[in-house]
């Protein structure tokens, strides 16, 4: 049986280099079209360390998703969300509860 550990960790490290380098897409996207954003993917990380016994906490976990402390990317990369992606959000949300 082959242990696909290696692999999907690759995956997940070229996920990550690649929300870093789409700082266009916002999260509210995101979380419309796919029903998961850079938070949601920070969260996972935190509690798979703390699974694993080496706890991180939320800032360290959101720095290694974003390359950055959040605050730093929210006013870099993060506007306000327009009142049609708010929309699109609310109605994914109900489609996908």
């Amino acid at each position: 049986m082959t242990d696909t550990t290696a692999f999907e960790a690759a995956a997940f490290r070229r996920l990550v280099a690649h929300l870093q380098q789409r700082t266009d897409v916002q999260n509210i996207d995101l979380m419309i079209q796919a029903g998961f954003c850079r938070n949601c993917l920070s969260t996972w990380y935190e509690e798979a360390a703390a699974a694993a016994g080496t706890p991180i906490g939320k800032d360290a976990a959101r720095e290694a998703i974003y390359g950055m402390p959040f605050p730093d990317w929210k006013a870099k990369y993060q506007p306000e969300a327009t009142p049609e992606q708010l929309a699109a959000f609310e109605a994914a949300r109900r489609a996908h509860p």
